[in-house]
């Protein structure tokens, strides 16, 4: 199934994407798409439903973040061999894992924000981990049985703030508009293996980067194994699982995102996203 949430921000209302790509709504069966529908209990009474019944929404709304109860947004950094090496960085011995504050949270066509001052902000696809129970020291073998989904996300980067404050990943990482996801959460049974999804990104029509998951350094149920050692992963957290080669960084010379630009990306499993870039409104301190 494609779980979706669509309308103005903070008033998002539950839907999925029919086998046609139509949007029906889920207002009368659910009260958003959260830990409630995460679970075996609401995906079995939910598989009963028949999409063609549900209301179809017209028009084209917004579309936001495409489920709630994030408590963590977790990444994941140089988890592509080419990636490393364009960054100039070591190859990761265990994963490198870092913070996207839950306020960067943003809808999958939603503009993206240039915080004032900035001039290196850089793109990353990724996929992205949604899980659907609690996660606790499991084991490898066992850790696909905690993930509700998979989903898109652009893993936005401030470079300068990420790499010349002290190599401060967190905040380079987490501003305002800095994750978008979406535009779909597909449940964990629609993808046959995380281990092959396409990934791609284009800025103005240009593409930057093609990759597929099957080259990640550490698997998705590595990942989640990994992860829940040193933390309890409850429904709804989000993992970045990093990126495939091609980030402006990674340019010679370098390249970074300017205001007016439009950033595509998305897979033919979870859909496609669009940014286009802003600068953010100077605000008083």
């Amino acid at each position: 199934m494609k779980f979706v949430r669509y309308g103005r921000a903070g008033l998002e209302q539950p839907g999925l994407i029919d086998a046609q790509g139509r949007l029906r709504s889920l207002s009368a069966q659910v009260r958003d798409i959260d830990a409630s529908v995460f679970g075996p209990t609401g995906q079995r009474a939910l598989r009963q439903l028949d999409p063609e019944q549900l209301p179809l929404v017209p028009g084209r709304p917004r579309l936001g973040v495409p489920f709630v109860g994030i408590s963590k947004f977790i990444a994941i950094g140089l988890n592509y061999r080419d990636h490393a090496n364009e960054a100039h960085m070591a190859i990761p011995t265990s994963p490198i894992v870092f913070n996207k504050w839950t306020t960067c949270l943003s809808g999958p066509n939603d503009a993206v924000l240039r915080p004032p001052g900035t001039h290196k902000l850089d793109w990353e696809v990724e996929l992205g981990v949604v899980i659907g129970r609690e996660a606790r020291f499991v084991r490898e073998a066992d850790a696909l049985k905690h993930v509700a989904g998979y989903c898109l996300v652009n893993d936005v980067s401030e470079r300068a703030y990420q790499l010349e404050l002290g190599s401060q990943w967190g905040l380079g990482k987490g501003c305002d508009t800095f994750g978008p996801v979406g535009p779909w959460l597909v449940t964990r049974d629609a993808i046959a293996d995380p281990q092959d999804i396409d990934l791609w990104l284009e800025v103005n029509g240009e593409r930057m980067q093609t990759g597929n998951t099957r080259d990640m350094i550490f698997g998705v149920a590595y990942l989640v194994a990994y992860l829940s050692r040193y933390m309890t992963l409850r429904p709804g957290d989000l993992i970045a699982t990093g990126t495939p080669p091609g980030v402006g960084m990674g340019r010679k010379p370098p390249r970074y995102l300017q205001p007016g630009d439009v950033v595509t990306l998305g897979s033919p499993q979870l859909g496609t996203q669009r940014q286009t870039i802003r600068s953010a409104p100077q605000r008083p301190v």
